[in-house]
Order: structure tokens, then C-alpha cells, then sequence
């Protein structure tokens, strides 16, 4: 005899309130890492990341230089 499966629970979807936009805004005007700004929202990192496309909101704006490795040469065919 088969038993029926157990039904799953969802958790409610937490809305944004201003309070966690402006929050979000902050943080990431601070540049705060997105895992951090989540974990302080009580959010999912795709969830906040999300949203701060919504809002055109920037995120991880730290951008490393790139550097040629040594011994790594230029492309065939360009000068430098």
C-alpha cells in the first residue's frame, strides 16, 4: 500500500518595503559584498540582486585590473 506523499510548505514571500530598498541602496552605494547585503536583508543573493537590477541599482562594482601573465604575448597580428 502506497502513502501519499508529503505536501510541501512554501515560505510566504517576503514583500520589499522601503525601508529594504533604501537599505539595499546603501549598502550598495558602500559597496558592500552582495553575499553580505542578503544575508543583512534576510534575503537569497538572486533575490537581492534582482532587485537591484529592478532599481538599476549596481552591485560588486569592485573590478580588478587585468594583467598579462608573464611570459604571455600579444595576439598575432597586433602591435602592442
Amino acid at each position: 500500500m502506497k502513502r501519499p506523499m508529503a505536501k510541501k510548505t512554501k515560505k510566504p514571500r517576503l514583500l520589499w518595503t522601503k525601508e529594504d530598498t533604501s537599505m539595499l541602496k546603501t549598502l550598495a552605494r558602500e559597496k558592500v559584498k552582495t553575499t553580505v547585503i542578503a544575508r543583512k536583508l534576510k534575503r537569497t543573493l538572486r533575490a537581492t540582486q534582482q532587485k537591484a537590477s529592478t532599481l538599476g541599482v549596481r552591485l560588486g562594482t569592485s573590478q580588478r585590473k587585468r594583467t598579462l601573465k608573464a611570459g604571455r604575448r600579444s595576439l598575432p597580428g597586433k602591435a602592442g
